[in-house]
């Protein structure tokens, strides 16, 4: 058996085995706190001024010498630079050697602490993970006031890469033809460590405990990408098990990769377009290399995040126009901004909420702060002149609703036309479907759009009650229940009855069990992770209409979910199980907040 096992948070699948290597730890950067008189307030604010002008500095630096296989990752410099430019951390920290007399790594200390229960005060899983950025910023700052800031060191073989955690200037100038695979002490799902490692096709775990006291530099260790799982020192049957492991997974990927440009068509003709869902610019390699048709939801919410003022018009023209460009001439569905005040209280102040899961978000956040609202659709129209782009509204609720956004709309393009401003007039537009509100009115909210989008993490929150963020009730979130598939086929019927096309851009499209039933239902297309494309895509040219129809039927005759679920496990695992082998592996490695 290994020495130990520690565990941590899968974020890329995969296997490796080899020696680790620390690029950092997290002793050794204590810092100085220290009480300072009257007369030395000025001069440790100079200091603290200084240090972040060498950060930014560093980064700019950093961002001239971005290699081309990292390239994309340019934009999670950019945030990084706009957080040493926060009021809401520097400035506080400047206030609080002020008021408290205390050196700039403690005041900085202080003001991270204070950020830090506002943002594990929020609703949101993958705002909360931010917290990180503003951490790896602040310890960069702290690095250079203590002068312990660190080199790169050189990596002369291949290795397991360590690290408290990875910040993106330290990724940006790693060898990463060297980098077998990742592990952090922090981050979460969407740390920008786990981001690096899916784009560059390797495993990573993040979010580890104990990992720095318990593996030693050039220790052999297992990296279990699948269960999240680091062995170390592991015995001769643990390797041989691990080895076979990582053979048979990486002669699938090299399987499925080599066919995933191929349409995604059953073995009785019938197409479905498999689109991919992002949130970053930089995810657009991912989405060519593993065969998206498009980008079925690109959420928007990044750009106004980490930033101590909104974006304006013109560098969101630019976001989206290159985004657009790139792609060009696969279709881009742009939603528009999906997020609450609670999100952005640096630019709005804090908001009382006691539950803004069902409060001011999505498109009432956009109703009620229009100004932002026109900025982002201004943008859209302009970039629409490049690319094959559409937009999508998320959290319509009702008729009048949609009627009064897009009367809105279209003031948006009388401004455009008087100021002389090319833009493309003819963008489709869409709505998610999410609320049981949308699904029960489909019929009257499809005269109104060009495309349905099914968002089905929320729907299934929606409407069975349940947050699946909620370990006590996280069971019952279930994807098979007979009034979720029953809910998404009205849906489909009503789209389709009148004309449009509909989409399905939740969990479930990447969920191998599901997308059998929804081909059943003749869904136009889907939208998932882009690394889980190329294994959905194999399981549909598998497949035939036939017998997903049948099996569709048989789950909307089930009047249970355990029955439904057994249906279609008895069902997929008979017909893929090769493909499960790894894919179910594989669903749990998603991106999705």
């Amino acid at each position: 058996m290994a020495r130990k096992i520690i565990g941590g948070i899968p974020v890329s699948s995969g296997v490796a085995i080899g020696k680790a290597f620390f690029l950092n730890r997290r002793k050794g950067s204590i810092k100085p706190r220290l009480a300072i008189f009257d007369a030395e307030v000025s001069k440790e604010i100079e200091r603290l001024e200084h240090a972040i002008l060498v950060v930014r500095q560093e980064m700019e630096e950093v961002k001239s010498k971005i290699p081309p296989e990292l390239k994309e990752h340019e934009a999670i410099l950019n945030s990084h630079l706009m957080i040493l430019q926060d009021e809401k951390l520097f400035g506080r920290a400047k206030k609080i050697i002020q008021k408290q007399h205390i050196n700039a790594e403690w005041a900085i200390e202080k003001s991270v602490f204070e950020l830090e229960k506002i943002f594990n005060a929020l609703d949101n899983e993958y705002i909360k993970q931010r917290i990180q950025d503003i951490h790896l910023v602040a310890e960069k700052v702290c690095a250079v006031l203590i002068g312990s800031q660190k080199t790169i060191p050189k990596i002369s073989e291949r290795v397991i890469l360590l690290a408290h955690d990875l910040s993106p200037t330290d990724t940006v100038l790693l060898e990463v033809d060297k980098i077998m695979a990742f592990a952090t002490a922090l981050g979460g799902k969407t740390s920008h460590a786990g981001i690096m490692a899916r784009s560059l096709q390797i495993p990573a775990v993040v979010g580890v405990e104990e990992l720095e006291e318990n593996i030693f530099d050039g220790e052999l260790i297992i990296l279990d990408g699948f269960e999240g799982k680091i062995l170390i020192d592991p015995s001769e049957e643990e390797l041989t098990k691990y080895t076979d492991l990582k053979y048979q997974f990486e002669s699938y990927q090299a399987l499925i990769t080599r066919y995933c440009h191929l349409p995604a068509e059953t073995i009785d003709g019938y197409q479905i377009r498999v689109f991919a869902n992002i949130e970053l610019f930089e995810e657009v390699t991912s989405v060519i290399d593993n065969g998206g048709e498009g980008i079925g939801l690109y959420r928007t919410e990044y750009s106004f995040l980490n930033r101590t003022d909104l974006p304006d018009e013109d560098e969101l023209f630019e976001e989206y126009r290159d985004l657009a460009s790139i792609m060009y001439p696969k279709p881009v569905i742009i939603r528009t901004l999906d997020i609450g005040a609670d999100k952005v209280d640096n630019l709005f102040g804090q908001m009382e909420e006691a539950n803004p899961a069902l409060g001011l978000r999505g498109i009432r956040f956009c109703q009620k702060y229009k100004n932002i609202f026109r900025t982002q659709l201004r943008a859209i129209l302009r970039a629409g002149v490049v690319g094959n782009l559409s937009i999508m509204f998320p959290m319509i609720s009702g008729l009048h609703e949609l009627q009064e956004v897009k009367k809105f709309y279209r003031q948006i393009q009388d401004e455009l036309a008087k100021e002389g401003l090319d833009f493309n007039p003819d963008i489709p537009l869409g709505i998610m479907i999410e609320l049981p509100a949308a699904v029960l009115i489909a019929d009257l909210l499809a005269r109104e759009v060009d495309f349905f989008s099914i968002g089905t993490n929320d729907l299934i929150q929606y409407a069975l009650g349940i947050d699946r963020t909620n370990k006590h009730v996280s069971y019952l979130y279930q994807p098979l229940h007979p009034a979720v598939i029953r809910s998404i086929k009205h849906v489909v019927d009503a789209g389709h009855k009148a004309g449009i096309e509909v989409s399905l851009c939740g969990e479930v499209a990447s969920d191998p069990f599901c997308v059998p039933i929804l081909m059943g239902m003749e869904v136009d297309s889907i939208s998932l992770t882009p690394r889980s494309i190329p294994g959905i895509k194999r399981i549909i040219r598998q497949a035939s209409m036939e017998e997903c129809k049948e099996l569709l039927n048989k789950v909307l005759n089930s009047h249970d979910v355990f029955e439904s679920n057994k249906i279609v496990r008895d069902m997929i695992f008979s017909r893929f199980p090769e493909e499960l082998t790894f894919y179910t592996s594989l669903v749990d490695d998603k991106n999705n907040e």
